[in-house]
């Protein structure tokens, strides 16, 4: 593993231990060259996984990219970062077993949608008005409105 800081070769595994989600292998390591310590996480990949987007574009499975599109969802929403980690994760997990090699940018968003559905009823609303391309104030009343009756029933 190549150093971060000054991009040395040679690292030494201090420790190591599984996740919290058990979905993760983190691994406390040390530059050998200039004594810096830093943390790498390593985790399993079932298979390459192409995401089909708008327009027919196709790109691969970039958990880093979903991390960030839930996280700006739920900026300031007080929601524990180990949930949004678990939420990823399952998301992850659904989509690399299902047996697809290319997944549609629709199926991946669904699932953010009924993974923040379940979290937060606000950052569910923000991901959907960014997914479903809101354009106007009357557009977020309705959906607030069907999260409200869902709530209640």
């Amino acid at each position: 593993m190549r150093c971060p800081f000054c991009a040395h070769d040679d690292t030494q595994v201090k420790d190591s231990r599984p996740t919290e989600d058990g979905t993760a292998i983190r691994r406390r390591r040390q530059c050998s060259s200039c004594g810096a310590r830093f943390t790498t996480f390593e985790r399993v990949q079932l298979r390459e996984v192409v995401v089909i987007k708008s327009g027919d574009r196709r790109e691969p499975f970039d958990r880093a990219k979903l991390e960030q599109s839930i996280a700006l969802a739920c900026r300031k929403r007080g929601i524990d970062q180990e949930r949004l980690d678990q939420l990823v994760s399952g998301i992850q997990r659904q989509v690399e077993a299902s047996g697809e090699a290319e997944v549609p940018s629709s199926h991946i968003g669904e699932l953010v949608m009924e993974g923040l559905r379940q979290i937060d009823s606000v950052a569910y609303i923000r991901f959907a008005s960014v997914y479903r391309d809101f354009s106007e104030a009357r557009d977020f009343e309705k959906f607030a409105s069907t999260v409200q009756q869902a709530a209640k029933d």
